[in-house]
């Protein structure tokens, strides 16, 4: 009791200093980076860009574990994703590595073998988000010595990997053993596991923000293959992408029981080393593309894969797929893409709504071997345009004269993935990731935390108690007249974690309620129990005393309905309390003090200036007529010649 009073005396005591404190300034805009996308380029592309900051809070609820079935014995390790696909260009969990556990950004790669995080002994590493691993600092670090079986270092002691992209970046460096953890909602307990340490990187993978790579495919040196070989968790893992402008998302490590409507499809692990599907047909609003289904079945097949971001179909579905797309979009106008360098198909005039893109883009279903069908909504193979407002690009491409169809995490956004290895088979579930566990059974809850507990999710009380309406703000019907609006949001993560990443928060509250940055401004940030609170008003354009009409009712609508989310990366959050506030009533001399004090400055400025101009005419005219009397004494001039 004594510590719900002390949070509320905090949050009432904050509501009354954002009345009256004045706005500091405004933050720095968020940095937002695209990934590359196809232009004549191998598409067996890890596209590594720069990630968003991390947060070392678990943004899921303890309280909630995935439902397992009677017979899976087996724990899992539940984790969460962070970054965007589209705007980082993967998707990143963490992993503690050595005794005591030193933290690292992986990028989740269906596609690499290898997990690796740079060594302090790296002699060409970039600079990325976490410090090296220092194995001397872990006291159950032990090196893979040299056999016949590995590739071995100059001095013929310790194992070596190497792993080339084709994008031409590299990694490389020495194998060692140790300690692996998944955080403190997993259920699966720290297991030894051989990982890289990184001595060299060159490329993308150099200037990356995330320290290195988690490898989940198949192979002895995969982080899935090893603990499966340890019988800890069964030979199952999945992947749960966000969607479009909110990313994030979650994974396990292990088994879970599908959900009833998940649809499934064989996967061939003797085709190739990749996760592949069998894709037989692609229909674009319900018609059949007139394609011969062995042409989703050239080289590696019709392949997943986390770690690229867009989809890639070979040339004759491609032209295919773009002729229908085409055909279909009749309510929107094409334009050209945000860079000139590309020839992306891009249209303008769908709106900023997400969920309504089905109103002007077709839905496209993927038809698999065994007849199920998967439906793909307008998000999973579109890409907002960096430039233009409202306007979408088509986030499929010509794969070129290599005839692998290859399927980037673009396609599964918003989509429960369950990489089935063990039976050999691909699940796909259409679901909003950020509610997964919501949408998931969940049994064997234990007893319910405090609520002071840090792993707590309070993104489902995002939401204001009343929607809001003109007469609240004391407004006349009609158009609206809104001066600032302020926000108090709280976060589960401290003052301190928080702090350095406020200008990249700043930048995403504007990109959520569909403002500028600049017109985002931090007014209080002060810690709250374990976590934080923090106070933010969002003003108008510049030179403007209120917002246009159009942009505060969306504003509100997106508060009020609570659609403002934010990335996982910032963990737990709750908006506490939102206030649209109209213009004050000024009186006429608050109204007009400036133009009265404008105008004495330039009166007092006249009148000095004259009173100058009078005295240096007078001082002239002295000169002019200046007289000496009879008697006074002049100095003797000298005669001159005649």
């Amino acid at each position: 009791m004594a510590s719900a009073w002390t949070q509320l005396i905090s949050i009432m005591s904050l509501i009354l200093s954002l009345r009256w404190l004045p706005v500091s300034g405004d933050s720095s805009n968020a940095l937002l980076l695209q990934s590359h996308r196809e232009g004549s380029r191998p598409a067996m592309i890890l596209p590594l860009h720069r990630s968003a900051p991390d947060s070392s809070i678990s943004d899921f609820n303890p309280r909630r574990q995935l439902q397992r079935s009677q017979s899976q014995r087996h724990p899992n390790a539940r984790m969460g994703l962070h970054d965007d696909l589209l705007r980082n260009g993967y998707y990143t969990t963490r992993l503690w590595i050595g005794t005591p556990p030193q933290r690292f950004a992986l990028i989740v790669d269906t596609g690499s073998t290898v997990t690796y995080v740079p060594c302090s002994t790296c002699q060409h590493c970039g600079r990325h988000q976490d410090p090296k691993f220092r194995p001397q600092d872990s006291e159950t670090y032990q090196p893979v010595k040299c056999t016949w079986q590995c590739n071995c270092d100059n001095d013929r002691k310790q194992c070596m990997y190497e792993r080339r992209y084709a994008e031409m970046s590299t990694s490389s460096g020495v194998l060692g053993e140790d300690v692996i953890s998944f955080g403190n909602q997993s259920e699966l307990s720290p297991q030894r596991a051989v990982f890289g340490c990184e001595n060299d990187e060159t490329g993308d993978l150099y200037s990356q923000r995330a320290d290195g790579i988690m490898g989940l495919g198949r192979g002895d040196l995969s982080i899935m293959d090893q603990l499966v070989e340890k019988k800890v968790i069964s030979d199952s893992f999945s992947l749960c992408y966000g969607g479009m402008g909110v990313g994030g998302g979650a994974m396990v490590l292990g088994g879970i029981s599908p959900p009833a409507d998940m649809v499934f499809t064989h996967s061939d692990p003797a085709r190739s080393p990749y996760y592949n599907i069998n894709l037989k047909e692609i229909h674009v609003a319900g018609k059949r593309l007139h394609l011969n289904p062995k042409v989703f079945d050239g080289k590696h097949g019709t392949v997943l894969d986390s770690g690229t971001t867009y989809a890639y179909l070979p040339e004759s579905a491609f032209l295919a797929f773009k002729r229908a797309i085409m055909k279909e979009t009749h309510s929107v106008k094409q334009i050209s893409g945000p860079d000139p360098h590309y020839k992306d198909i891009c249209f303008s005039g769908a709106g900023i709504d997400v969920s309504q893109l089905s109103r002007s883009f077709p839905v496209v279903d993927m038809v698999f071997g065994n007849g199920h069908k998967f439906s793909l909504s307008p998000e999973n193979y579109l890409f907002r345009h960096s430039k233009v407002r409202g306007a979408y690009c088509l986030g499929v491409f010509s794969n070129g004269n290599d005839p692998t169809t290859l399927l980037g995490g673009i396609v599964v956004r918003n989509t429960l993935v369950m990489y089935d290895r063990e039976h050999t088979k691909i699940g796909f579930w259409k679901t909003n990731c950020s509610e997964l566990w919501e949408r998931l059974h969940v049994s064997d809850a234990p007893p319910p935390l405090p609520p002071k507990s840090e792993g707590t999710n309070l993104t489902k009380a995002f939401e204001p108690s009343v929607a809001p309406s003109p007469s609240q703000y004391n407004l006349q019907q009609g158009e609206l007249q809104i001066a600032q609006i302020i926000i108090v949001i709280s976060f589960n993560i401290s003052y301190m974690d928080m702090k350095p990443y406020i200008p990249e928060l700043a930048g995403l509250i504007a990109q959520q309620l569909d403002v500028n940055t600049s017109q985002v401004h931090l007014m209080n940030f002060s810690s709250l129990g374990n976590g934080s609170l923090s106070g933010w008003v969002i003003t108008p354009r510049p030179y403007a005393d209120v917002f246009s009409n159009a942009t505060a009712m969306s504003m509100i609508a997106r508060l009020s309905e609570h659609h403002m989310q934010l990335p996982d990366t910032f963990g737990s959050y709750k908006l506490l309390t939102w206030k649209a506030e109209p213009p004050l009533k000024r009186t006429w001399w608050q109204q007009y003090y400036l133009v009265v004090a404008l105008a004495v400055l330039l009166t007092l400025l006249l009148g000095i200036s004259a009173l100058g101009m009078f005295l240096i005419w007078k001082n002239r005219q002295q000169i002019e007529h200046s007289y000496k009397p009879v008697d006074v004494a002049v100095s003797e001039q000298e005669l001159q010649p005649l």
